[in-house]
């Protein structure tokens, strides 16, 4: 290795030890409030949408033919029980495959999926039972973390988001939870960015359910970085370096520590209410508002042009044939949202009217990036609509950001808690809510989590 080489190595491992600290420090007092009540919100909604993936004829599928080990332990949504590793992959690809989960503009991602899962698994390895205080701050350090690498890494532009920089978050979390130092949060950091997984966006595009299973594979990586880290075979060695930094992108060191303990990425963050892709949501919102008060219907649209930014072009992709391609074609997304009310579990299905009904209009709607749109990210993934008529008038909207963003009406608890009582009802919806306001006074986090509706 070349003098440059190694000085490069340094400078990640020390912004690796940087982060571990910080976040060990986290953990050894209460939660500041508005951290607080933001990973509480972001709980409450991954578990319902989890629990709204576990529910869905694919993941039905996949648990019957997953022939998995038997336990005690069951997977959000199941009805058999498996291994506590096992309940987490499950669960970590049910919290994704609906593409509701919560996420962040700064990472380009979703952390949280990433986190939940392993931290949960940890709490249940443990081998004395964890308080919900310190589940809390240690799911909080896992989401920053993945955050801020999230943040750090320039993609090359063949890669998606899942599956990769998620994992460091996940480590994070599960070495907090077995009770690592400064040093071995480092060690599992470093460690969970040895067992990446390959993220092509091309099998995203083409609807194969297997990107679904990257975040499983995040979570996993991050339980067993723990482990690792935890047995003393692994360091920061500054394999960060030549995984996020080379293969995967690129990293901006200075990312994962600017302002650190200042600014907290994880309070800045979106909640999602269509069932797509967020890069579609801007478009989506556009078409919603100029539907409001419509007395026109999709059989009048002549064409619909939609200007957004780059972000999206890799969902310029047409004619869809599974619910996760469709969620990845934005001119798919935005045809639904003309013959739809609502982007939700039905009406991407591809055995539902709607998949069929959006199908045969989506070859009206052309998509079309724009640099000026391109200068407001990451601030702003803002999205112009504009739809011609049969009868030779047109209506235009422009969204300058998904609802459900922190900087653009945010959702609350009272709009997350309707979103998930809308997806798996309003009994399931009482449960999780109580599970997540009895987080911070339960001393033993494994007990109150097995309240999870199973079935």
């Amino acid at each position: 290795m070349n003098g440059s080489s190694a000085f490069r190595s340094t400078e990640h491992m020390s912004a690796v030890d940087a982060l571990a600290t910080v976040m060990v420090e986290l953990t050894s007092a209460p939660l500041p409030a508005p951290l607080d009540d933001r990973i509480r919100l972001i709980l409450f909604d991954l578990l319902g949408v989890t629990l709204a993936g576990a529910r869905t004829a694919e993941m039905v599928a996949v648990r019957r033919e997953w022939d998995a080990e038997p336990g005690s332990t069951y997977p959000i949504g199941g009805s058999v029980g498996t291994t506590i590793d096992t309940a987490a992959e499950l669960d970590a690809i049910a919290s994704c495959c609906l593409e509701l989960d919560e996420g962040n503009k700064y990472a380009a991602g979703h952390p949280a999926a990433h986190v939940l899962p392993a931290a949960i698994a940890a709490a249940r390895l443990a081998p004395t039972p964890i308080p919900g205080s310190t589940f809390l701050a240690a799911v909080v350090a896992g989401y920053e973390v993945a955050a801020r690498f999230g943040w750090a890494l320039t993609r090359h532009s063949s890669w998606h988001t899942h599956g990769h920089w998620g994992a460091t978050g996940a480590a994070t979390a599960a070495a907090l939870l077995r009770g690592a130092d400064a040093n071995e949060v480092a060690a599992a950091i470093d460690s969970s960015s040895a067992l990446v997984q390959v993220a092509p966006w091309a099998v995203v595009l083409d609807g194969n359910f297997s990107r679904n299973l990257w975040i499983g594979g995040a979570a996993r990586a991050g339980v067993n970085a723990a482990r690792l880290a935890r047995s003393g075979v692994v360091h920061n060695s500054g394999a960060i370096e030549h995984t996020l930094g080379a293969l995967v992108g690129t990293l901006d060191t200075a990312r994962l520590t600017e302002d650190l303990g200042d600014r907290w990425l994880t309070l800045q963050g979106y909640t999602k209410q269509h069932a797509s892709c967020s890069y579609t949501h801007a478009a989506v919102d556009a078409v919603q508002s100029l539907r409001a008060s419509a007395d026109w219907s999709a059989e009048d649209v002549e064409h619909v042009r939609v200007r957004t930014h780059s972000l999206a072009e890799p969902l310029f992709r047409r004619h869809p044939s599974s619910r996760l391609g469709a969620m990845f074609s934005l001119p798919f997304v935005v045809a639904a949202a003309l013959v739809s009310d609502e982007i939700d579990v039905d009406s991407l299905d591809p055995r539902g009217a709607g998949f069929s009904a959006a199908e045969s209009l989506s070859d009206r709607v052309d998509v079309t990036t724009s640099t000026e749109l391109d200068a407001l990210l990451p601030e702003r993934r803002a999205a112009e609509v504009t739809i011609e008529f049969r009868d030779g008038t047109t209506l235009s909207a422009t969204a300058p950001n998904p609802v459900g963003d922190i900087d653009h009406f945010p959702m609350n608890f009272s709009a997350v808690r309707a979103k998930i009582a809308r997806l798996v009802g309003e009994s399931d919806t009482a449960v999780i809510e109580d599970i997540v306001d009895s987080l911070g006074d339960t001393e033993d986090v494994a007990a109150l989590l097995r309240a999870l509706p199973s079935r």
